[in-house]
């Protein structure tokens, strides 16, 4: 008998724990009533596919959704500000700037309600001519036509440290604030000497100048580039291998890495799903068809890069999501 009451414990505390874990564990998330648009970058670049690819897949899951093409980092950063967005690809430096208030963000207030929900991949200066420009170096960018990015664009951003990192300005060279698709369009017809592209290796505006014209990238390297990461320390060395674009030799130069922005109101069990079925194997394989930049790089090892040490926070679902995964502590 003592046996048998033994046995009936037993079970009673084992459904306890089942009907308990039941009780408090969190509810579904009713994917139906959340809209998650995804802020892209031009249609010419390697944001605009792989975040298609983001809402495709969130779509995927049972959320509304749209992608929307945009001017990329700094639209996205303003749009997502202004409740225009849910989710936004934007280069790490000038999220920081945003969050920090200083560059091209000095004087504005602290985006302090900007949050971080994954690492991307590395963005690569490149900046681009031809070889019948017979530029060579960043020196010899003085007096030349340059189209330096959109007006406080990421790619403008960089441009601009660029100079200052080489000890020049843009008083040096006659600049263009195009976007750089613009500005490759103008290098196709005699109207502009120099691109700088910040993007994803393999750029498909990049490519199809290659097409046509004989390409060359200006390396950033030596005592500049040491100057450039010694004051933002967001940059890292690089390199554009020459089979990218075919070019004669692999280049130097300074890459800074991509970010997912994620509306700091939607809710913390939202996030932590979404990261959930990214990282997936289906997610993963969704995302990844994309681009070879999104297969070479984006995964669960990568997913902190550009936000750890940062002053940019992770949303709470994603702290939560990467503590779970024991990325964080």
């Amino acid at each position: 008998m003592k046996k048998r009451f033994g046995v009936i414990g037993v079970l009673i505390v084992i459904v306890s724990v089942i009907a308990a874990s039941i009780c408090f564990a969190a509810p579904a998330v009713n994917r139906s009533k959340y809209f998650i648009t995804v802020l892209t970058g031009p249609s010419s670049g390697i944001y605009f596919p792989i975040g298609g690819a983001f809402s495709t897949f969130v779509g995927s899951l049972g959320y509304k959704t749209s992608a929307t093409a945009t001017g990329a980092t700094a639209e996205n950063i303003n749009a997502l500000l202004t409740g225009q967005g849910e989710m936004a690809i934007a280069m790490a430096d000038s999220v920081i700037q945003a969050v920090d208030s200083f560059g091209a963000y000095e004087g504005k207030p602290p985006a302090k309600e900007l949050r971080a929900m994954m690492g991307l991949w590395p963005n690569f200066c490149q900046i681009v001519t031809t070889e019948e420009s017979g530029i060579k170096t960043f020196a010899d960018l003085k007096g030349k036509r340059v189209g330096v990015g959109a007006p406080n664009s990421g790619v403008e951003l960089n441009a601009r440290m660029m100079y200052e990192a080489h000890g020049m300005s843009y008083k040096d060279s006659r600049v263009d604030y195009l976007n750089y698709g613009e500005a490759i369009d103008q290098i196709k017809n005699g109207q502009c000497d120099v691109a700088f592209v910040t993007s994803g290796l393999g750029n498909a505006t990049i490519m199809e100048l290659g097409t046509s014209k004989k390409i060359r990238f200006i390396p950033v390297e030596g005592d500049a580039l040491k100057n450039l990461i010694a004051k933002y320390p967001f940059y890292i060395e690089a390199t554009i291998p020459s089979e990218t674009y075919g070019t004669d030799n692999d280049t130097t130069t300074a890459a800074v890495m991509n970010i997912m922005l994620v509306d700091v109101k939607l809710p913390a069990d939202v996030v932590y799903d979404l990261l959930d079925n990214i990282y997936s194997p289906k997610g993963l394989d969704a995302i990844q068809s994309s681009h070879a930049t999104a297969k070479a790089n984006i995964n669960l090892d990568t997913a902190l890069r550009g936000i750890v040490g940062t002053s940019v926070p992770l949303h709470d679902g994603a702290t939560q999501f990467y503590k779970d995964k024991g990325l964080l502590k």
